[in-house]
């Protein structure tokens, strides 16, 4: 472990990795009627694709972690990525629902390899404020594809149709695979590696879940993440039913948002060496709850005009871009020595808790605007609640 700054080489490679998961959500929601039209499915159903996909990659980051932690970070990374890669040619050629159904829990299966693991390498390989200003690096580019992802889905099923977005995450995945073949190291020696046996994995799984600091932490980023995220799970309904704009404006709400994701990312690095962490929190949630408020005022008096409905989402996404790297870390540092299982017990609450979202508040609420207004202001003020009970527990060491 080391201070010194991480290659360009290597924070990219991590970004892409972290980022395979939230990518396979937004690309193909624009697709979303049309293939409920191919396939004779209706809203539910395809809903049902996103909902599966989350369930089953939060199922599996409780091991990708606790893998890695035995076997080694690289090994986990390429399995995950070819399994990934399989499950979307399968999405490509399905023809029924149930087979998409199938072929997108495959998918959620094996997509969060890279984001547990890439976390547990990131303390591997550095310390302190370094370590924050890779996280943040990473967390500025991964905000690139919520944004990016919805309009490639978009031109690519007016170009070709909706089996195109599964054909090009299978591509994806190639290119993904290769570099990471070549270009990825392996930041676990062997002597630091725990055993993977039953009785070992049960004390550790209860030592980590038990822990009242770390399951605030992680849940609070959860929460916060949340209040964003019914937006992005109801972006069809949101943008193109209330607001009134086409499958090829979904650019309206994305770009906005990860602007303000890369905004929060960068002054998280900027600060690192120099903000504590409680400062750094609270900055943030001022942001987070500036904005809910002003969503909030917007969607209760004002008519569903564009730049009133859509410029509090950047302010809310600044901030808890912000906070994340933050409180990442945090939780990490909890457990120095088993960092693979705590991020993947870290990934299973936050995924769980995204899947529970989009399965029953997402859909009870993009009614109405002022519907989604409250649920991103009761997810990011239940997130401000919880981090202060992480904080009641005390800090990590060194904090």
């Amino acid at each position: 472990m080391n201070s010194r700054q991480p290659t360009l080489g290597l924070t990219v490679l991590l970004a892409a990795l972290a980022a395979v998961g939230p990518f396979s959500i937004d690309t193909y929601l624009p697709a979303f009627p049309q293939i409920g039209a191919a396939l004779q499915a209706d809203n539910l159903a395809i809903q049902q694709t996103l909902s599966i996909y989350l369930f089953t990659f939060s199922l599996m980051t409780l091991w990708h972690g606790a893998l890695s932690d035995s076997f080694g970070r690289r090994p986990v990374i390429l399995a995950g990525v070819a399994v990934y890669g399989l499950a979307s040619l399968g999405c490509t050629l399905a023809s029924s629902i149930e087979m998409l159904w199938l072929m997108r829990g495959l998918q959620g299966f094996s997509a969060g390899a890279g984001m547990v693991v890439s976390r547990a390498m990131v303390r591997d390989l550095y310390a302190g404020p370094a370590a924050q200003r890779l996280m943040s690096h990473i967390a500025m580019m991964f905000a690139v594809a919520p944004a990016m992802a919805p309009m490639i889905g978009g031109w690519l099923l007016g170009l070709a149709g909706w089996r195109a977005t599964f054909a090009f995450l299978a591509l994806m995945a190639l290119a993904l695979w290769l570099a990471c073949w070549q270009l990825l190291p392996e930041s676990l020696a062997p002597e630091k590696r725990q055993p993977l046996s039953p009785g070992s994995l049960l004390r550790n799984y209860r030592r980590v879940l038990g822990h009242g600091g770390f399951l605030a932490a992680s849940i609070g980023i959860g929460c916060s993440f949340g209040g964003f995220f019914v937006y992005v799970l109801s972006a069809p309904v949101f943008l193109m039913e209330h607001l009134g704009l086409g499958p090829r404006d979904f650019h309206w709400l994305f770009v906005p948002a990860t602007a303000g994701m890369m905004g929060g990312a960068w002054l998280s690095g900027r600060v690192a060496s120099r903000w504590s962490s409680r400062r750094t929190l609270s900055t943030a949630f001022a942001l987070t709850g500036a904005a809910a408020l002003l969503n909030l005022l917007a969607a209760a008096l004002l008519p569903p005009l564009l730049l009133p409905s859509l410029l509090p989402i950047p302010l809310y996404t600044l901030g808890m871009s912000l906070a994340m790297p933050t409180l990442t870390l945090r939780s990490l540092d909890i457990f120095p020595d088993n960092r693979g299982m705590a991020a993947s017990c870290q990934s299973f609450l936050q995924t769980l808790l995204s899947a529970g979202i989009a399965a029953f508040v997402a859909p009870a609420l993009w009614a109405s605007r002022l519907g989604l207004a409250l649920g991103m202001a009761g997810l990011g003020s239940l997130g401000v609640l919880l981090v202060l009970a992480h904080f009641r527990r005390g800090p990590p060491a060194g904090s």
